[in-house]
């Protein structure tokens, strides 16, 4: 057996605590990374598995204190979902890809995932205002 092998061995016999730090960070930025992903909207075939789904619970949830609020609910939940999936996204790239020598500064990246999350929401907005995206017919008003 060679040296990487036996390294790895090693690495893979260890409980979580005794892992390196470095790799417990990259391994939880990994996740994140992926749950993000699944999340955002960058993913094209999520919106049937993941988020329609979370932002219809999210309406009925507050469609049980007002009724009329199931609708307004799972569009701000379908919102929610995206953002927060951006978010995950911003945390996981930052833990896999930043070293461990650097700080974190939490307030400036929340600050920053959410001003870039609502610039991506006005984007697809004046891009659906303007004509150059459509949108599936079941969002037209029949008179």
């Amino acid at each position: 057996m060679n040296e990487i092998e036996k390294s790895g061995q090693e690495l893979l016999s260890q409980s979580p605590e005794n892992l390196p730090k470095p790799l417990l960070q990259k391994l939880r930025g990994g996740f994140f990374l992926m749950i993000g992903y699944l999340l955002s909207p960058l993913c094209w075939w999520n919106d049937l598995v993941f988020n329609l789904p979370i932002a219809y619970f999210f309406g009925y949830v507050c469609s049980l204190f007002a009724p009329k609020l199931l609708m307004p609910c799972v569009i701000i939940g379908y919102w929610l979902s995206n953002i927060i999936g951006i978010l995950l996204m911003q945390a996981g790239a930052i833990d896999v890809l930043q070293k461990q020598t650097q700080e974190h500064n939490v307030k400036k990246e929340l600050l920053t995932g959410l001003v870039s999350s609502t610039a991506y929401t006005f984007l697809i907005l004046a891009l659906i205002h303007f004509k150059i995206l459509d949108t599936p017919s079941f969002f037209s008003v029949v008179d």
